[in-house]
């Protein structure tokens, strides 16, 4: 077990490793001198030269990249210019609103997909498994941001349950912070149950058909019994592994929904910095995306070798 974990962290840290490489070149690739945007209409030459050197610019990329990932291994992401804050502050503050809308819309999804995918594989080809599955189907394929003014129209304005948009930290006001959160964690919550309760049925339907499954059906097991004690856990293995890759995708779909929702989330915070070419805050809110996806998909991959532990010698 040491090995297996010791061998999923050395793997981590090297797909962090070029992810650091592939965000700071292709930041030196987009058009537009940061120092411009800095600077503004007027300015004279030795002002130019003057503040590229300030910031390292006159340096080679080898050199700018190996200063930058020293300074990151210290915890300094460097300093925003639009914001004039410390960019680790800037994505602390953006990042904790959208780490609970997606953890929240990761539970609403849950809650949604795992019923839904148990019902329709014990029910299959019954008017359940019709139903179930074609609303996975319908709230999958519903682009997040039109759902969202859906649930908005109807919700707040036709039925002023909850409020159209905003955010509120839980830790400040928890009844608010959660009654803002519903519809936003909707928007993206079903998104993220469509996909899983139609891997939930399919892996289901697949273990229900082993041999074992069918010798206990044999000796008499209900179909209640044979779900929740034989098949249920293997067929959660690649149940986990589509949760954890769309951990990533929902922090990419939290842009739209965060924008949508009016939410000061990593959305907001990183299509600024790349507009205003603000090269420390998208290198470091990037970096902060990818951590998070890494770490989770970490988390799934020991998840598998709690489920089966054959996988731990493998």
């Amino acid at each position: 077990m040491v090995r297996f974990v010791l061998s999923r962290v050395g793997q981590t840290l090297a797909v962090l490793f070029t992810v650091s490489v592939i965000i700071f070149a292709l930041m030196r690739m987009i058009p537009g001198d940061p120092v411009l945007m800095r600077l503004g209409d007027d300015f004279t030459q030795a002002a130019y030269e003057r503040l590229r050197t300030q910031l390292g610019f006159d340096r080679s990329i080898a050199t700018q990249y190996l200063i930058w990932i020293r300074d990151v291994l210290s915890g300094d992401l460097g300093d925003s210019f639009l914001n004039h804050e410390r960019v680790a502050k800037l994505v602390l503050d953006a990042f904790i609103p959208t780490l609970i809308l997606v953890v929240a819309s990761v539970i609403v999804g849950i809650l949604i997909a795992v019923p839904s995918g148990i019902i329709a594989a014990m029910r299959k080809d019954s008017a359940w498994d019709y139903g179930s599955m074609g609303f996975a189907i319908f709230v999958y394929s519903m682009p997040a941001f039109w759902k969202g003014i859906v649930l908005i129209w109807i919700f707040s304005v036709y039925l002023g349950w909850f409020p159209a948009m905003g955010y509120v930290h839980p830790w400040t006001d928890l009844s608010q912070g959660l009654w803002r959160l519903v519809l936003p964690a909707v928007t993206l919550g079903t998104f993220f149950s469509g996909l899983v309760a139609r891997i939930i049925r399919s892996s289901l339907l697949e273990v229900l058909d082993q041999d074992y499954v069918k010798a206990a059906r044999a000796r008499g097991v209900r179909q209640a019994a044979l779900v929740y004690k034989h098949a249920l856990a293997n067929a959660m293995i690649p149940v986990v592994t589509v949760i954890g890759l769309q951990f990533g995708a929902l922090l990419g779909g939290a842009v739209l929904t965060e924008t949508v929702f009016a939410i000061p989330g990593m959305g907001r915070l990183s299509v600024n910095a790349i507009l205003n070419r603000d090269y420390s805050v998208v290198q470091g809110a990037i970096l902060v995306g990818v951590f998070a996806v890494v770490v989770v998909n970490l988390l799934v991959d020991l998840t598998y070798a709690f489920l089966n532990p054959r996988i731990r010698v493998a």
